[in-house]
């Protein structure tokens, strides 16, 4: 009996202890809740990994599922690949909600999963068949393969001067247009005057330190140094006064970041947020000028009347009178848009959507207005490799004209190798030019941002040769002249060993003519319209020589029958060609056979060789008094030269390949000196035709 009332005793409070848990698990739920509403995302985060574990997989479905997505959506926006695990389980417990199909994919393309990525936007798609960001996402998924097949003149490179480890380092503004001065916003530990690290409470959005504007300068050498805190924004950090001040960025939740410079560089516009006895008023846009070396106490850019709008990321246009920022501001499209306001006299007004083709259901930030007009910014809502990425914007001239957007735009992904399937965004350009950095956390597994450079090379195009005879020989006293429509009339010699290298124009069409004394002219043409990038043209010349007959080796018949073959229609197309390139020749055409055979029939099937490469001739527009075709048989034997002798070491240079010595040779050195004297030939007779 005794031990009946103490089991059922252990029973009762097991029960009460089990009642009392779950309650608390749910109050822990709800805080976690509270948490993600206001952004504070690793709390959060946090909380729900904790209680996770202790809910029921068979009675409590439904929460369990609630608890994996909102995990699931914390670790997404935090750049955790835990993500993914989060929302397959809250896949697994039927999570009512078809929006985790759509995060899931987006979590999975961060992971560089595209197949599977892409099934998900597929379930999504079903039930929500107009969104465009799932349509954006499937499109990438599927066209991921031949972007990574297009090849960009950009070269990145990681900025290590910038970066320190186990930190994030973002966000960086060139300091005016001369280019050297910057700033960036890193969440790097500060050191006191003894040295010592001032370790700051974790924010409870990222987990991580706070986040401070820090600047750095180029030497007279061009390296980045002297990496600090911004001058006269933080007051003296070791001061009495700032450590006791509560409402300072000294409490470790206010954040700094994202900004930009007029182009004199003496006015900046950063992103502060400073919670207020614990509540979070969101993000603002606030001012500073640059006075007696540091900056002046910031003031805070006005933009909305609604004071609880969140405004973040300027970007000042190159004239200072248009602000480019991003909201959550009622009237856009969903998640973060980039807006824009103009400056009449000290206030921003008119502050106006970009429109749709810029901002999306999902997040649009950290603009950046080029000064050639240009807007870039970052994305997760177009067609991307995954995370954010860094899209270029350009004003659309044709678009018809809408009061409701201030500036129609065509959009278009940066491609490799600024974007990534981690987050790519932050981009600064020094000035007018193409070089600058950009941020990236493609390869950190923590998800720590670093600072990338890139530059544009300059693209080159080069024409680069050689001109030799027609034996290979380099002719050195070779002269060329260029001629382009881009306005170009240049000459140039060849060095010693025949080459040549000269650099043109982009966008242009060039003749050039080689010529040498002694030799027959050739040209060639060449055009630099539509290139991509830099480009070296190889192009030389083969000048024939004025004073001896040529060798055509290119030239073929039918077996033992006079009709030219289509494989002889490229050395065809080159004696037009010649013949063009020095209007002022006459020759003589003639073919030749070797001794087998008949004489006489050689002679006649020579003749009708000859003459059927004179007909071609006329045909293609070369005057028939220009030509004189002979058919010589097996009368005019080759006379081995260098080159013969070169290639064919058993004649001896200066050997006339006549039937007396073919017949001292082996069967297969016979048939090369066969192959050697059926040829066909031209000859210059004269080079005064219609001079006089």
């Amino acid at each position: 009996m005794n031990s009946y009332k103490y089991t059922l005793y252990i029973l009762l409070v097991g029960c009460l202890v089990g009642g009392l848990s779950s309650c608390s698990i749910k109050a822990r739920i709800k805080k976690a809740d509270k948490k993600f509403t206001i952004g504070e995302y690793y709390d959060a985060a946090e909380i729900y990994r904790q209680s996770y574990g202790h809910i029921s997989s068979k009675t409590e479905k439904p929460l369990k599922a609630h608890v994996a997505f909102y995990q699931g959506e914390c670790y997404r926006i935090l750049n955790n690949s835990k993500a993914v695990n989060c929302y397959q389980n809250a896949i697994r417990y039927k999570y009512q909600d078809s929006i985790v199909y759509l995060h899931f994919a987006q979590a999975l393309m961060y992971q560089g999963k595209y197949k599977e990525a892409e099934k998900n936007y597929n379930i999504y798609l079903e039930a929500h068949p107009d969104d465009y960001v799932a349509q954006a996402g499937q499109y990438a998924c599927r066209q991921i393969p031949e972007w990574r097949k297009e090849t960009s003149r950009y070269k990145i490179s990681i900025a290590k001067e910038f970066n320190q480890k186990r930190t994030s380092n973002f966000a960086p503004a060139f300091i005016g247009q001369n280019g050297d001065a910057l700033m960036f916003t890193s969440n790097r530990q500060e050191q006191n005057s003894g040295g010592k690290k001032k370790l700051k409470r974790p924010s409870p959005v990222t987990g991580a330190q706070s986040f401070n504007l820090y600047s750095a300068r180029k030497d007279a050498a061009g390296k980045w140094q002297d990496i600090q805190l911004a001058d006269g924004l933080y007051g003296d950090s070791d001061s009495e006064e700032n450590e006791n001040d509560s409402t300072a960025n000294k409490t470790g939740t206010a954040e700094m970041g994202a900004c930009c410079f007029t182009a004199d560089g003496k006015t900046m516009y950063f992103t502060f947020s400073c919670p207020v006895n614990g509540q979070d008023l969101g993000a603002k846009i606030f001012t500073s000028s640059r006075a007696s070396g540091s900056w002046a106490e910031p003031q805070e850019v006005k933009i909305f009347n609604d004071s609880s709008i969140t405004v973040g990321h300027p970007s000042i246009c190159p004239t200072g009178d248009t602000l480019y920022f991003v909201s959550d501001a009622p009237g856009g499209f969903g998640g973060k848009d980039i807006w824009m306001a103009e400056l009449d006299g000290n206030e921003w007004l008119n502050p106006q959507n970009l429109g749709p083709r810029i901002n999306t259901s999902a997040d649009e930030m950290y603009p950046c207005i080029h000064p050639d007009g240009s807007l870039y910014f970052a994305s997760n809502g177009h067609p991307g490799y995954g995370g954010l990425d860094i899209f270029k914007a350009e004003r659309d001239s044709t678009a018809a004209k809408n009061d409701s957007i201030p500036v129609a735009w065509l959009v278009y992904n940066m491609g490799t190798p600024f974007n990534s399937n981690g987050d790519d965004f932050g981009i600064t350009f020094a000035g007018n030019s193409q070089n600058g950095f950009f941020t990236s956390n493609r390869a950190q597994k923590k998800g720590f941002d670093e600072i990338y450079s890139f530059v544009l090379p300059e693209m080159e195009f080069l024409i680069n040769g050689i001109v030799t005879d027609n034996n290979n020989e380099p002719i050195a006293e070779a002269k060329l002249r260029l001629v382009g429509n881009d306005g170009t009339n240049s000459k140039m010699s060849v060095r010693r060993d025949g080459t040549f290298k000269t650099k043109i124009n982009k966008d242009a069409k060039y003749a050039i003519l080689a010529s040498a004394r002694g030799y027959l002219n050739q040209s060639a043409s060449i055009n630099t319209y539509d290139l991509k990038d830099s480009k070296t043209y190889e192009q030389h010349f083969t000048l024939a020589p004025i004073s001896k007959p040529v060798t055509m080796d290119n030239i073929f018949y039918e077996f033992g029958k006079w009709e030219l073959t289509p494989a002889s229609e490229n050395g065809l197309q080159a004696l037009v060609k010649l013949l063009n390139d020095n209007p002022n020749i006459t020759i003589e055409l003639s073919a030749h056979t070797d001794f087998v055979g008949d004489s006489v029939s050689n002679r006649t099937l020579s003749e009708k060789r000859a003459q059927s490469v004179v007909n071609y001739l006329i045909k293609n527009g070369i005057e028939k008094e220009r030509l004189t075709s002979v058919g010589y048989g097996e009368n005019k034997p080759v006379v081995a030269d260098a080159a013969i002798n070169k290639k064919y070491p058993f004649i001896p240079q200066g050997q006339v390949l006549d039937e007396k010595f073919i017949l001292t040779l082996t069967p297969a050195q016979q048939e090369d000196c066969h192959r050697i004297n059926r040829r066909t030939e031209f000859k210059v007779l004269k080079t005064t035709y219609k001079l006089y």
